[in-house]
């Protein structure tokens, strides 16, 4: 019998990750107010509250 070579391959090491950027995802916040939408609806709730109501 003969031997058999055995080939390793080797892969590439991935990138490492920034491990600043998870932290600072998380500490990302948003505007604190309502959305345009919630905004013009309440109005519009309102205009039609006072028309019933008068």
């Amino acid at each position: 019998m003969s031997a058999v070579r055995k080939t390793k391959f080797k892969l590439p090491a991935p990138k490492p990750r920034n491990p600043l950027v998870a932290p600072a995802l998380q500490r990302k916040a948003g505007s604190h107010r309502k959305p345009q939408a919630a905004t013009r609806r309440a109005e519009k709730m309102a205009l039609k509250k006072q028309i019933d109501e008068g």
